[in-house]
C-alpha cells in the first residue's frame, strides 16, 4: 500500500508540471450598457466563443471543461452561455471573483490542465451591466468589502461620490502625500490609455483627449476626473487553453502562447491593519502574486515588453507600477514622466486602451487582457502592435479581494521563427531594395564610430520598407546598445518605427525628400518615440548620390 501511495504522489507531481498554452482567443467589442440591441449575455458569449474556437481552429466538441466568469447574473448563466455552442455534457464552473473574475476563470482552466484533469478547457467571461457607477445589490447582508471601506473611513472619511472611486482615489491621495505625486501624473496615464485605444477596434471609447481635457473633465473624487475612471460596459471575451499534447496533436505550435506562470493572491493583514488605502485596494496582494510569478518563471521585470494591468482608475495604474515591481516604490511618477509606460519607453502598458478606455465588463476584463497579450505576442495587434514583444505581463484585480498576475510568451518560438524565416527568405532580400544602399552607408558609419553615435542617439530604429512587387523588408538600426549595429530581416524591440515606400525612403535618406512634407503627405509613418525620430538626420548618409 505504501508503495502505491508513493507512486501516486510521484505521478501527481509530474502532472502538476504540465505546460499550459493559450491556443485561441476572441472577444466582442465592448459597448456602453444598452447601446447594442440583441446583445444579451448569451449573444455576446456566443460571439466571443465562436471567435476563440475559430482562432484555435477546433470545434466545440474538443472542449472538455469550461470555466465561465460573470459578476452580475443568476446562478448557472455559464451553462446557458455555452449550451448554444453545443450540449456535450461537459463540466461547467460558474466563477465570480469581482473584477478579477475573468482572470480567475483562466487560472482555474490552467490548473485543470496543469493537474492533468483535462487537455482542452474553455475560459469564458461576460458581463451585461447597468448604466452608471457600480451599486450595492444587497442591503440585508454583510457587504464583502465592509472592512475595506472601514479602512478608508479611518483615513480619508466617506463622501458622497461613488465608493469605488473614493477607494482608489484615496489610494492616489495617499501616494501624493507620501511621494509627492501630482494630479498630472494620474491624468497623463489616462491620456496615454485613451490615445492607445484609438487603434483598438474592440474598445468602447476610441477618442484621443488632450491632457487639459482630461484634467478639466467633471471631478468624480479628487484627484480623479471622469476621463480617469473606467466606464461600465457590456461585453465578452474567451480563451481556449490546451496542454502540450493537445497543441502538438492539433499542430497549433505556431500560435500557442504559453502561460509561463500565473498566481492568485488575496488580501493580507496589512490591507486592514495599517490604515493604508494603497494596501486596502490591493498593493500587497499584487506584489505577492507578482513576486511569485517572476520567481517561478525565473525571469526579471526588465525582461517584460508589454503589460495589460488593471487600470480601473488612473490612480490604480500608477500604484500598480510599483506593486508589480516595474519601478521602485515611490518612483511611479518619474516613470510616467519618462514615458516608460508607452511606445518608445521601457514598457508599453495597456496598449489596448486599458479599462479606462477599452471598457470594463467585469467578468470579461481578465480574458480581454489575455486576448490582447496573445495578439501582441503573435504579432497580430495591428496599429497598436508593440515591436518585438516577446514577454507579456498581465495583472487583474478585484476588491474583496483577489489579484491575478501572469506571464506569457510564445510556447514554440522555433516554429514561428522557421515560418518567419521561410517567408522572409522567399519574399525578400536586401538586394530587392534601393534603400539598402543607404543602410549600407549607415552601417559603415556605425562600424567606424559606433560608440559616439550611440551616445548621441540612444535609441533603436525599426525601418519597415515596402518595395516593388509587394516585397517587404525590415532593417533594425541599433544606436542604443554597445557600439551599435545594423541588421536586415529580423524584428526586435525598437523605440521608434518608421514605415515608408522604398524609393521615398531612399530620397529621404539622401536629403531629396523633406521629412515634414513626407509626413503630411502620408509617405512617412512614425510610431513610437517621435522625438527620437527627429534625430534621424544624425545617422543619415552623408553621400547625396547613392
Amino acid at each position: 500500500m505504501a508503495h502505491l501511495v508513493v507512486n501516486s504522489a510521484r505521478s501527481i507531481d509530474e502532472m502538476v508540471g504540465r505546460r499550459v498554452f493559450v491556443v485561441g482567443v476572441g472577444m466582442t467589442k465592448f459597448e456602453k450598457p444598452g447601446r447594442r440591441e440583441d446583445f444579451d449575455y448569451p449573444d455576446m458569449a456566443k460571439e466571443s466563443c465562436t471567435k476563440a474556437l475559430q482562432d484555435a481552429g477546433i470545434s466545440y466538441d474538443k472542449i472538455e471543461q469550461a470555466c465561465v466568469g460573470y459578476v452580475y447574473g443568476d446562478s448557472a448563466c455559464g451553462q446557458r452561455a455555452v449550451y448554444q455552442m453545443g450540449m456535450t455534457g461537459i463540466p461547467v464552473y460558474n466563477v465570480n471573483n469581482n473584477c478579477s473574475t475573468g482572470s480567475t476563470a483562466i487560472f482555474m482552466a490552467k490548473q485543470l490542465i496543469e493537474g492533468g484533469l483535462a487537455d482542452c478547457v474553455l475560459a469564458l467571461g461576460f458581463e451585461k451591466m447597468e448604466k452608471g457607477s457600480l451599486k450595492n445589490k444587497y442591503s440585508d447582508r454583510t457587504n464583502p468589502v465592509d472592512k475595506h471601506v472601514e479602512v478608508m473611513m479611518n483615513t480619508f472619511g466617506l463622501e458622497a461620490s461613488p465608493v469605488s472611486a473614493q477607494m482608489f482615489g484615496n489610494a492616489g491621495r495617499e501616494h501624493m502625500q507620501k511621494y509627492g505625486t501630482k494630479p498630472e501624473h494620474f491624468a497623463k496615464i489616462a491620456y496615454k490609455n485613451h490615445k492607445h485605444s484609438t487603434n483598438n477596434p474592440y474598445s468602447q471609447f476610441q477618442t484621443e483627449y488632450s491632457l487639459e481635457q482630461i484634467l478639466s473633465s467633471p471631478k468624480i473624487h479628487d484627484p480623479l476626473t471622469k476621463l480617469q475612471c473606467c466606464p461600465t460596459s457590456d461585453g465578452s471575451a474567451a480563451a481556449v487553453l490546451a496542454s502540450e499534447e493537445f497543441v502538438r496533436n492539433n499542430n497549433l505550435q505556431e500560435q500557442a502562447v504559453e502561460i509561463l506562470a500565473m498566481e492568485m493572491a488575496t488580501d493580507l493583514p496589512s490591507a486592514f491593519n495599517e490604515n493604508s488605502c494603497m494596501k486596502m485596494v490591493g498593493f500587497d496582494m499584487t506584489k505577492k502574486a507578482a513576486d511569485k510569478v517572476f520567481q517561478k518563471a525565473g525571469l526579471k521585470r526588465d525582461d517584460v515588453h508589454v503589460v495589460e494591468l488593471h487600470d480601473c482608475f488612473s490612480c490604480n495604474e500608477l500604484i500598480t507600477y510599483e506593486a508589480l515591481g516595474l519601478c521602485d516604490t515611490g518612483k511611479a511618477g518619474e516613470m510616467v514622466d519618462r514615458g516608460d509606460n508607452t511606445y518608445g519607453g521601457k514598457y508599453v502598458v495597456n496598449p489596448s486602451g486599458g479599462l479606462i478606455s477599452k471598457g470594463h465588463p467585469l467578468g470579461a476584463t481578465g480574458l480581454a487582457q489575455c486576448a490582447e497579450l496573445s495578439w501582441q505576442l503573435r504579432g497580430l495587434a495591428g496599429g497598436r502592435q508593440v515591436n518585438g514583444a516577446q514577454l507579456a505581463l498581465q495583472h487583474n484585480l478585484g476588491l474583496g479581494g483577489a489579484a491575478v498576475v501572469a506571464l506569457y510568451r510564445m510556447g514554440f518560438p522555433e516554429y514561428r521563427q522557421s515560418s518567419i524565416s521561410a517567408v522572409g527568405a522567399s519574399a525578400s532580400s536586401e538586394a530587392d531594395f534601393k534603400s539598402a544602399a543607404a543602410f549600407s552607408e549607415i552601417k559603415k558609419a556605425i562600424d567606424a564610430d559606433g560608440s559616439n553615435i550611440v551616445k548621441k542617439m540612444k535609441g533603436v530604429f525599426c525601418f519597415k520598407v515596402k518595395g516593388a512587387g509587394g516585397k517587404e523588408g525590415i532593417w533594425i538600426v541599433d544606436a542604443k546598445n554597445g557600439s551599435g549595429s545594423v541588421t536586415f530581416g529580423t524584428q526586435s524591440k525598437s523605440d521608434v518605427t518608421i514605415a515608408m515606400n522604398d524609393e521615398d525612403l531612399l530620397k529621404l535618406m539622401t536629403g531629396k525628400l523633406n521629412p515634414q512634407q513626407a509626413f503630411f503627405q502620408g509617405k512617412l509613418k512614425i510610431t513610437g518615440n517621435m522625438s527620437l525620430a527627429m534625430k534621424l538626420k544624425e545617422i543619415q548618409p552623408k553621400k547625396a548620390n547613392l
